[in-house]
């Protein structure tokens, strides 16, 4: 399930500032509005190790039918050219609360600016390794409101934050939509040891990739070390994978062809090279007397694991042979 164009169209445009272009505080009509039907919300999420040193959630909150459809696109930027590319990945959940209820029941219309404002600056001077910036973009009448939340590495990980009251609300919506929605940034490795994969961003629905590419969103991360239309750019140019092919065996060949597979270890460090080996073929046409003649230890590992799975023909039984494996990453980033 997603958005409907029309409600897509008003997210992206509160997101991007298409809506009421001056910031309002709360209203002050008489009447106060209504707890809104929906919003979108970013957060830049940042730790002191990596890379990746940040990540950014795009996260569209719309009330359907008494509950509650939550969608999340969380774009990485790249770490390691080779082993890590930028990726963008969409989850989406249906929540059984209403919004009303996520927000605890709080207009976020009617926090005073200078509420928020003092809790933006509560923590000038002091340092912070890790943390998140959120901001909700909410329409507010006929007026779009941005609402900026910092969330120290105190707030996350200390006993007893002190965690002023609008910042500690957003903590705990946010702890409510991550809970329904699935794993997210804190579940995700610190060391990538596997080829490239992940979402190739063409399996993004074609009107979040759209409003990805013209930068709907970017507005929501101010003062954040990347713009997500341009990690989106990034991400659509994926690495060339590493390859793993038999170059050579006398002088007979296996049953079947050998799937090959690069040790993971290997391809994070970036090695490359040939192994070369030798090998009788035993009584029931396996691999026996396996020995490993040249090559790199991380590599040589994996040959031998293969080499043991290998199958050849009955009437090639008590054969000695030897062949190379050649290993290459394909990382012009070397």
């Amino acid at each position: 399930m997603k958005f409907g164009a029309t409600g897509l169209l008003m997210l992206t445009a509160m997101a991007a500032g298409q809506i009421g272009r001056a910031e309002s505080g709360p209203q002050r009509d008489k009447v106060d509005p209504p707890i809104p039907s929906e919003f979108v919300l970013g957060r830049h999420t940042f730790f002191d190790v990596g890379p990746p040193f940040d990540f950014y959630e795009v996260l569209l909150v719309r009330s359907v039918e008494q509950r509650t459809l939550v969608e999340r696109l969380l774009v990485t930027p790249p770490g390691d050219p080779c082993t890590q590319p930028a990726t963008v990945e969409l989850a989406s959940t249906i929540l059984s609360e209403p919004i009303e209820e996520l927000l605890g029941g709080r207009n976020p219309c009617m926090i005073p600016e200078k509420a928020l404002r003092k809790e933006l600056k509560r923590c000038k001077r002091c340092l912070v390794f890790s943390g998140a910036a959120v901001t909700m973009a909410v329409q507010c009448g006929g007026n779009r409101r941005l609402i900026h939340s910092d969330i120290l590495d105190r707030d996350m990980f200390d006993q007893r934050p002190n965690t002023p009251e609008y910042t500690s609300r957003t903590m705990s919506l946010l702890s409510r939509l991550d809970k329904g929605i699935g794993p997210g940034v804190l579940d995700k490795p610190m060391f990538a040891l596997d080829t490239p994969g992940g979402s190739p961003p063409d399996t993004i629905q074609p009107d979040y990739a759209l409003a990805l590419s013209r930068g709907d969103f970017d507005e929501l991360f101010q003062g954040a070390p990347h713009k997500v239309s341009q990690l989106y750019a990034a991400a659509k140019i994926r690495p060339t994978s590493p390859s793993v092919r038999l170059i050579s065996i006398l002088p007979i060949s296996p049953i079947s062809p050998p799937l090959l597979k690069y040790p993971p270890l290997a391809w994070a460090a970036r090695i490359s090279g040939k192994v070369a080996f030798t090998l009788d073929i035993g009584a029931q046409g396996e691999a026996s007397n396996i020995r490993i003649v040249e090559g790199h230890p991380l590599l040589r590992a994996a040959v031998r694991d293969e080499l043991a799975t290998w199958r050849f023909p009955l009437a090639s039984v008590g054969q000695p042979l030897h062949g190379e494996i050649e290993f290459k990453t394909n990382c012009t980033g070397q």
